[in-house]
């Protein structure tokens, strides 16, 4: 039972919302609805801090002039659900709260209904930290009431009604597809739907609209974009979720320049509800280079690039240094981190022990003393200062030396070189003052990367598989090795990165049937098996298909970028915890017996 009387709202109607009040709505008379975030009984005052999702203000109930409100009032606990009428007044200047936007008036309550009482919550809104992750997620609608949950849902909203109006304004249709689909040929990553009325036979989940945005182009609906939801049965990370929402869209004769006009458009557009103005064009850089030059395909531009050092060392300097002098060799630059121990330069070296044929120096004092003119060049190619950590990542001497196999080592030591670069930052950010990889308001680094490969090799299957997807167009210049040397085919995809992580990927797409058709030759797929595996597309491509393309990027990611969170769950009103599971709704969870049977499942196991 309640511990007071509880109260109906009947005609009575909000007149404003807690946060908004100021200094020149002082005399106005008010009507506040919301909870209460806290109380306090000094004897003849009580004060009531009421909050709603705007904020709070102090509600004041007079023992002297109303008794009987004040009896009711002290009855009220945290979270329970009032509805206050009361005059505004402007406090004195001794009692104002600089420390809320309301601080400078209160309320004087003279009614005072009790709508909903509550049981004493396992955290209160209130609460500065909350330590176990796993109880918010229980009570997520007692967490939502935080401020930092209720800013992040509303920044959310605001950023997806600025994209739909930017979009709008370029002449886009909303237009939404199928949830319920066929499985794809990747469907092991597929959320399956079994069907009551065709038993043994599955619907999917869209891992992305693809095929039916591309269908959409062909239909003549040539500016197409949804903020969809999309699913992926996959192992959870804090930037990855089983069911995400991404900004998808597909335009008709575009050309990649295009694509990137309206994507920087409505970036713009999103970043300014955060209070952040970006300055596009934003600049571009091809794969290949990317590599190059960070070891990583999303580049964190804030942190120092990867520097060639081949030249600083001599043939017989790498010889001595059991080094192949065809593979790259480059040096990694974290600043101001000062003499290492034994101990951390042998954990530094774990960070890329798991790749073969790569070799890392870190020792460069031990290094000089055998080759003290390749370390005076190489502190000045690097341009390195005396405390700065200097790591030297290379390729080992390898047996097999064909042109794939000397790609894939000379990859290898890039990306290896980037992988430490990164984590180095990481690791000694706090410690010695280095890059911090979280950046700062101003700090938003955008890089469009393109140029991806088309094809990368599968050592375990012995075969070329797609890169990106089948459907995406290779540059026009090399279709004449996608049977000859497909490793050097570049595709027409792009990514747009952001301070290192990855917003949104896209592609020109293919809209011929024959070039189409030498995707799946090199992918070496018979004409059957691509009938089997997409033909209701292929069938589509056969009435006058458009060229076409576009890009989904992660509205997850970009809310999580400019909330400042640390996880995709903080800006996500109903998540699932990294194994997947709903703790509020408790699921999944096992279903009927009778379920099963009308479906034609049996679990086993």
């Amino acid at each position: 039972m309640p511990d007071t009387q509880l109260d109906l709202l009947g005609s009575l109607q909000r007149s404003q919302m807690c946060g908004t009040l100021r200094a020149s709505d002082a005399g106005k008379t008010v009507t506040l609805m919301g909870w209460v975030n806290r109380r306090r009984d000094l004897g003849n005052l009580i004060f009531v801090d009421l909050r709603d999702r705007t904020g709070l203000v102090q509600i004041v109930i007079d023992k002297e002039s109303n008794p009987a409100l004040h009896e009711k009032a002290s009855r009220v606990r945290s979270e329970y659900v009032l509805a206050i009428v009361g005059n505004v007044k402007k406090r004195d200047d001794s009692t104002i709260n600089k420390n809320v936007p309301t601080g400078e008036v209160e309320i004087i309550a003279h009614e005072l209904r009790v709508l909903n009482d509550s049981k004493t919550p396992p955290f209160a809104p209130s609460d500065q930290a909350i330590g176990n992750e796993e109880v918010r997620l229980k009570y997520r609608y007692i967490d939502m009431r935080r401020p930092e949950m209720q800013a992040n849902i509303e920044l959310r909203s605001k950023v997806s009604l600025a994209i739909r109006k930017e979009l709008s304004s370029h002449g886009f249709l909303e237009i939404e597809t199928p949830f319920m689909t066929r499985s794809t040929p990747e469907g092991a990553r597929d959320y399956l739907v079994p069907s009551r009325v065709y038993p043994g036979s599955f619907y999917a989940l869209p891992q992305s609209p693809q095929l039916f945005k591309q269908i959409l182009m062909i239909s003549g609906f040539d500016k197409y974009f949804q903020i969809v939801r999309c699913f992926r049965d996959e192992d959870l990370r804090a930037d990855r979720q089983p069911e995400f929402t991404q900004v998808d869209l597909e335009t008709s004769f575009p050309t990649q320049d295009r694509v990137f006009e309206v994507v920087e458009a409505f970036l713009v557009a999103a970043f300014r509800e955060a209070g952040i103005e970006l300055k596009p064009p934003f600049p571009r850089m091809k794969y290949d280079d990317a590599i190059r030059k960070y070891g990583i395909d999303k580049p964190d531009m804030r942190l120092p690039e990867i520097t060639d050092v081949r030249e600083v060392f001599t043939e017989e300097n790498l010889n001595a240094l059991s080094l192949d002098p065809l593979l790259p060799v480059v040096a990694v630059r974290i600043p101001k981190v000062g003499e290492l121990s034994r101990k951390e330069r042998d954990d530094n070296k774990q960070l890329v022990a798991s790749k073969p044929g790569v070799k890392v120096i870190d020792d460069l004092k031990r290094l000089e003393k055998s080759f003290p003119d390749a370390v005076t060049k190489l502190r000045a190619t690097v341009e390195a200062d005396a405390d700065d950590l200097l790591v030297i990542v290379a390729g080992a001497p390898t047996e097999e030396r064909t042109g794939l196999a000397m790609r894939k080592a000379a990859e290898a030591v890039y990306t290896s070189a980037g992988a430490m670069r990164l984590a180095l930052t990481q690791k000694y950010k706090d410690k010695h003052g280095a890059f911090n990889k979280t950046g700062t308001a101003n700090d938003y680094r955008f890089l469009w990367v393109t140029d991806f490969p088309m094809f990368e090799y599968d050592d375990k299957d012995g075969r070329w598989n797609a890169a990106h997807h089948p459907f995406t167009s290779p540059h026009e210049e090399d279709f004449g090795k996608l049977l000859s040397d497909p490793g050097a085919v570049r595709a027409l995809a792009y990514d747009i990165v952001l301070n290192g992580t990855e917003l949104g990927s896209g592609s020109i797409r293919i809209h011929r049937q024959d070039i189409q058709k030498q995707i799946f030759n090199a992918l070496g797929m018979t004409d059957e098996e691509a009938r089997s595996r997409f033909g209701f597309f292929l069938e589509a491509l056969e009435y006058g298909t458009p060229p076409h393309g576009g890009i989904a990027l992660g509205l997850d990611r970009i809310i999580m970028i400019l909330a400042g969170a640390d996880s995709l769950r903080e800006v996500i009103p109903f998540p699932k915890t990294a194994k997947a599971v709903d703790l509020m709704v408790d699921a999944p969870t096992p279903v009927s017996a009778t379920q099963l049977k009308e479906l034609g499942i049996a679990v086993k196991g």
